[in-house]
C-alpha cells in the first residue's frame, strides 16, 4: 500500500473520535469532539475532508449529509506513526525510545509487569 501522509495533531484528534463513533457526520464528530475541546464546525469539516484526502477515512452521501467512516484501523496508524518517529528521531533504533519512555516518563508496577510478560514471550 502507498504511504499515507502523516496526521496533524488536530487531524489525529478527529480521527480518534471517528474511530470511536465508527461512522459519523460532521455534526456528530463536532459534538463528540466538544467533550475534548472547543472546535469550530468548519474546522472539524476541514479535518474530516483531509482524513479522506489522505486515505484515512471514506465518505459517502446519506441524503444531503456526508457520513465518514474510518478507512484505517487505529493500530495501523499507531504503528506507522511510531515507526516514523523511531526512524526520524532515533535512526531506526527502538531501544533509545524505550529507554526514554521508561526513564523519563516513568513506569508503574502494572506496566512493568506487563512489560516483563511481553519480554518473556
Amino acid at each position: 500500500m502507498a504511504e499515507r501522509p502523516a496526521l496533524s495533531k488536530g487531524e489525529m484528534e478527529v480521527a480518534r473520535v471517528l474511530w470511536e463513533l465508527g461512522s459519523a457526520s460532521v455534526r456528530q464528530v463536532h459534538d463528540a469532539l466538544a467533550d475534548v475541546r472547543k472546535t469550530d464546525f468548519t474546522t472539524v469539516q476541514t479535518y474530516l475532508r483531509r482524513l479522506e484526502t489522505k486515505g484515512y477515512a471514506n465518505a459517502k452521501l446519506d441524503g444531503r449529509v456526508r457520513v465518514y467512516t474510518p478507512r484505517v484501523k487505529p493500530r495501523t496508524v499507531i504503528r506507522e506513526t511510531v515507526d516514523d518517529l523511531i526512524d526520524r528521531l532515533f535512526g531506526g533504533e527502538a531501544m533509545p525510545l524505550m529507554k526514554h519512555l521508561i526513564e523519563d516518563r516513568g513506569i508503574n508496577e502494572d506496566d512493568l509487569t506487563q512489560l516483563r510478560k511481553l519480554l518473556d514471550r
